[in-house]
């Protein structure tokens, strides 16, 4: 096979050209994304300011099409995010109405987007809507969480949600099938502090409920933990007969991380360990397995010296 040969003057030349070709595709990519564009985008939506005294069913998608404006570079960094966050429709307006229109909102819309783009239109422009009449039910708030702690971090201490209840309105029908109302899942990854933060709540019913408030605080104590070592005595359970037992070793020694917080406080009397005579009398074990009833919370378990004990039984 021949191969194209190029004196030096013709590979200067290619390079130039090359050199060239390259500079004015970016320069004119640069112009082009500086100029204004219209694109479609698909967002969620979430409903606010729920009507109180009757339930609404949206008779449409969760979802709507905006038209937004904007320049090139904007429009591609819109077009590259993965999860567009939820828009909010304020529904104050449906205790005298059944239907919304998004268009009288474009401005507000728009406000919610990131980068504040424009919105030129909504698709569809109006959004419609059943009612029910309303009963009410107060539900606990239950926090759904997805937290990546660094090491050696962890939760130290009780979850708190401000306010832990809240009042659902809505069919009574759907109602009795709650029993719980979820947050918004809470990310955070390399978590290294305590963690405060608003959420709002979710339903995975096709009825929008109207919630008061319709979002909670959620306070998660984080701190450094550390391993500590507590010798505890064994409690012997079952012992119904009153026999004389003898325990080789009498006490276990318990491994467990804490957070630095608590270090000081934890000692063997907020443990407490035994053997089950049942195994030897029921199954006839030869060694009994050591068994945790009490142990603090917010600890976590690294391990048990020894796991089973020997034991003589003088009746």
């Amino acid at each position: 096979m021949s191969h194209l040969k190029l004196s030096k003057v013709e590979r200067r030349r290619l390079t130039i050209f090359l050199v060239c070709l390259i500079m004015a595709t970016i320069a004119w990519s640069f112009f082009a994304l500086s100029g204004y564009y219209v694109c479609r985008i698909r967002v969620p939506i979430r409903y606010v300011h729920t009507p109180q005294k009757k339930a609404l069913r949206p008779l449409q998608v969760d979802t709507v099409d905006l038209q937004v404006e904007d320049t090139g570079w904007q429009i591609m960094l819109l077009k590259m995010r993965a999860n567009l966050p939820s828009i909010v429709i304020d529904t104050k307006d449906l205790d005298e109405k059944n239907y919304i229109v998004l268009n009288n909102q474009l401005k507000h819309i728009g406000s919610q987007l990131k980068d504040h783009q424009k919105v030129v239109h909504v698709f569809p422009d109006t959004l419609f809507f059943g009612f029910y009449q309303c009963a009410s039910k107060r539900v606990p708030v239950q926090l759904v969480h997805h937290l990546s702690m660094s090491r050696p971090y962890g939760i130290a201490g009780k979850i708190r949600i401000n306010p832990n209840y809240v009042t659902l309105t809505g069919p009574l029908e759907e109602l009795n099938s709650i029993q719980v109302c979820q947050t918004e899942t809470l990310k955070m990854g390399s978590v290294n502090h305590s963690i405060a933060a608003k959420l709002p709540l979710r339903f995975a019913s096709k009825v929008h409920f109207g919630v008061r408030p319709d979002g909670v605080e959620v306070q998660i104590p984080v701190d450094e933990f550390t391993e500590k070592v507590v010798e505890v005595p064994l409690k012997i359970l079952n012992n119904s007969n009153y026999n004389e037992v003898n325990l080789f070793p009498q006490k276990v020694k318990i491994t467990f991380l804490t957070a630095l917080s608590s270090y000081a406080q934890l000692n063997s009397e907020f443990f407490e360990a035994g053997v089950d005579l049942n195994k030897w009398r029921q199954h006839g074990y030869k060694q009994l397995p050591v068994v945790l009833s009490r142990f603090p919370d917010y600890c976590k378990l690294v391990r048990v010296e020894p796991e089973h004990v020997d034991f003589i039984v003088n009746k």
